[in-house]
C-alpha cells in the first residue's frame, strides 16, 4: 500500500498559522491562552486555527521527546540497507518488519545506491553488531548493509520554510 505524500509547499497557511506552528514546533505543551497571546489573537480563535491545522493534515501529533541516553540507549548508528532484489513480497515484508522493532527510531526509503536508511538506537556498540547481525545480516531480502555510528544528533527546524523560501 503506498504511503500518502507529504502535503506540497504551496499549502495555504496564513502569519497566524505559521506562529501557532511555530510554536507548538517549539513547545507543545504551550496552554491555548499562552499560544493566543503569542499569536495576537483570542483564545478560542488559537483552538479552532489549531483544531483546523489538524484537520488539514498540517499538525500530524503531539509528542514526548525521551532522552534516549537517559533510558539506556547511549549507542545510535545509521544502517544504510541495500534489497538483494525488488520483488515486492520482499520489500512489503520487510518495510513492514523492520518500523516495528523497538530499535528502530526512523526508516527512510531512499534513492542512489541505498534502498533504505534506518536511525537505530541501542545501550552498547555489541547491542548494535547484535542486532545488526540478528536482524538484516540473516534477512534473505537483505544484500549489504553499512552503518555509520552518530556521534551527536542536532534536530532542524520541523516547521514551515520562512514564507520568503517558498516563493522562489
Amino acid at each position: 500500500m503506498a504511503q500518502q505524500s507529504e502535503l506540497s509547499s504551496n499549502v495555504d497557511l496564513d502569519e497566524i498559522d505559521r506562529i501557532i506552528i511555530d510554536e507548538l514546533v517549539s513547545n507543545a505543551r504551550i496552554s491555548n491562552a499562552t499560544l493566543a497571546q503569542r499569536a495576537g489573537i483570542a483564545p478560542s480563535t488559537a483552538l479552532l486555527r489549531t483544531r483546523s491545522l489538524v484537520e488539514r493534515g498540517i499538525l500530524t501529533g503531539y509528542h514526548a521527546e525521551v532522552s534516549l541516553g537517559a533510558v539506556g540507549r547511549t549507542v545510535q548508528a545509521l544502517i544504510s540497507v541495500k534489497l538483494r532484489a525488488h520483488d515486492r513480497e520482499k520489500i512489503d515484508t520487510f518495510v513492514q518488519r523492520i518500523p516495528q522493532l523497538p530499535e528502530v527510531l526512523s526508516m527512510f526509503h531512499v534513492s542512489g545506491g541505498t534502498d533504505y536508511l534506518l536511525h537505530i538506537a541501542v545501550g552498547s556498540t555489541d547491542a548494535l553488531r547484535d542486532w545488526v547481525l540478528d536482524y538484516l545480516a540473516t534477512d534473505e531480502s537483505v544484500g549489504h548493509t553499512e552503518t555509520t555510528l552518530v556521534f551527536a544528533h542536532h534536530l532542524g527546524n520541523r516547521g514551515p520554510l520562512p514564507f520568503d523560501d517558498m516563493i522562489s
